[in-house]
């Protein structure tokens, strides 16, 4: 991580006041020598007070979040506000008007990006603008996901552990609020460990949710339900939004991701065909599914296993799957204990 960022905006976040406008990410093209990417962003400020981050198109195939703070910014008045409000509807802006997980500009994945560069890419400079500038005024970050074109996801919550017995137990109590169906605790096995938006931001001190609210790169009704009420229920807790109704949060299951064995990938080439579904119950040693093969219409198809037992969290969407793509993961139940459950 180097330099100061070369992304700015109009918009001043010390400014009472609902403003919006967009960061401005400088790229140099054939057609455009000084031009600049827009990366949406709206700001709402009532005096003094916490400050929540809430971002959504991290990855730009993931719908769910993006519409929920769309419409979090059209409703929410400053008034209503004890605090500040930032929200970008679509971070990874390049990839979201590409409908993708990563960005056309530089195939950057930006949610393996952090903590950036301000001389990088395009990519790298997002994830260091927001590291450097956003990050540090925030109080709480919650960073809403799916599964993308790739995976299809339980409607679910997550963080990662806490740093400290204190700051877990504020973690578990923001799941509970939010409200998922599911709430795990992971360290990023599987996916980006120390490079994630998530750990940055934990890094810095901040209070970190992020979700998987369905998958597919389609639009499932109870994860975008759930990502509206889950941040009013967040935020209204945290003292940032008031004289708002908010509904009462669900009961929310606790669990968690055990290693690479969670996880079911393909070792070959060919047509996936699941045998279990996400939500379903699985053993350790249950048949996961089969890899056919029509280019060797009678080459045996390959069987693949689930190594543990437990919840299914996710599941392959694309049929056509490649050797090293993920197919399954799985959860377990973890206690998080009566005195933790009657705090959280």
């Amino acid at each position: 991580m180097t330099g100061q960022t070369r992304i700015w905006t109009p918009i001043d976040y010390d400014a009472d006041g609902k403003q919006s406008d967009c960061l401005r990410l400088p790229h140099s093209t054939d057609l455009s020598a000084y031009g600049w990417v827009p990366i949406p962003l709206a700001c709402i400020k009532n005096g003094s007070g916490p400050t929540a981050l809430l971002i959504a198109g991290n990855h730009g195939d993931e719908y769910e979040g993006q519409i929920a703070l769309c419409k979090l910014a059209r409703e929410i008045r400053h008034d209503q506000v004890s605090g500040r409000l930032i929200i970008l509807p679509g971070l990874n802006s390049p990839a979201v008007a590409a409908g993708r997980r990563v960005s056309p500009l530089d195939e950057g994945n930006l949610n393996r990006s952090f903590p950036g560069d301000a001389a990088g890419s395009p990519t790298q400079m997002i994830a260091h603008y927001v590291c450097q500038v956003l990050i540090p005024m925030a109080d709480i970050v919650v960073d809403l996901h799916s599964g993308g074109r790739s995976l299809d996801y339980a409607v679910s919550a997550l963080v990662r552990p806490g740093r400290t017995v204190e700051e877990h137990e504020k973690l578990l109590r923001l799941l509970r609020l939010f409200g998922a169906p599911i709430s795990f605790v992971s360290d990023g096995t599987g996916g980006g460990g120390l490079t994630t938006l998530a750990a940055a931001a934990q890094q810095q001190g901040a209070l970190v949710l992020t979700t998987e609210l369905g998958g597919g790169a389609t639009l499932r009704k109870e994860g975008l339900a759930l990502a509206e009420a889950g941040l009013k229920r967040i935020l209204k807790d945290q003292g940032i939004l008031r004289d708002l109704a908010t509904q009462p949060a669900s009961p929310t299951r606790f669990m968690t991701v055990k290693g690479h064995d969670a996880f079911v990938y393909a070792h070959s080439r060919g047509i996936f065909e699941p045998a279990a579904d996400i939500g379903d119950e699985v053993v350790g040693g249950q048949i996961a599914g089969h890899i056919h093969f029509p280019d060797l219409p009678t080459r045996e198809p390959e069987t693949l296993f689930f190594a543990t037992s437990g919840l299914v969290a996710c599941r392959r969407a694309p049929s056509l799957t490649e050797r090293g793509d993920c197919l399954f993961k799985v959860m377990e139940d973890i206690d998080i204990g009566p005195d933790r459950a009657s705090h959280a």
